[in-house]
């Protein structure tokens, strides 16, 4: 009879063991999954940035032959485009170069509608539509990032999954935050 009871036992912890290897097995594939998602939504707004980094050249090029006073924008756009190449993917200095570069392609645009007759020019408002068009996609891609960080953010706070992700290393991801200089409009002075 203390047989069965050992032999009971003994099924009992086997049980008990595999249960606990199956959760976190499956908990470390879950977070493994989520950490994916969110490198796979960063890469989508890469994505959409470099998109709008291959657009505005060709806009650039386009409206530089009729605004050749606004040359300081022109230069602004070039700067932003140059510190994005080489900042670290996914560093804050390349999230500083977008931001740069939203600032001097915010004052473009208003440059470009103060100067009506720049858009009488077909290739022009082609080339704007696209980048407003990758704006959007832009926009998308950032919530959909932030989506996926929050996530997997909650997976790796929230017990029992902190334990295994802090056991196997998964750390919290940095939401997309536009920078502070995003919140004021560009001004833009002609008189120059």
């Amino acid at each position: 009879m203390i047989k069965y009871y050992i032999l009971g036992f003994f099924a009992i912890v086997v049980i008990v063991g595999l249960s606990l290897v199956g959760w976190v097995w499956g908990s470390y594939n879950n977070l493994a999954t989520e950490n994916q998602m969110v490198a796979t939504s960063w890469a989508q707004v890469q994505t959409q940035y470099q998109r709008r980094f291959d657009l505005i050249p060709n806009l650039v090029n386009a409206t530089k032959g009729i605004l050749v006073q606004e040359q300081k924008v022109f230069g602004a756009i070039a700067d932003a485009r140059t510190h994005y190449a080489g900042a670290a993917a996914g560093s804050a200095d390349q999230v500083k170069a977008t931001s740069q570069l939203d600032g001097a392609l915010s004052r473009l645009l208003v440059i470009m509608e103060n100067y009506p007759e720049l858009k009488s020019y077909q290739n022009i408002q082609n080339l704007t539509d696209e980048l407003a068009g990758t704006e959007n996609r832009i926009s998308v891609a950032r919530d959909r990032y932030n989506q996926e960080v929050l996530t997997f953010n909650n997976l790796i706070v929230r017990f029992p999954g902190n334990l295994i992700a802090h056991a196997f290393g998964f750390e919290a991801k940095t939401f997309f935050q536009a920078d502070e200089t995003a919140q004021a409009a560009p001004t833009v002075n002609l008189t120059n």
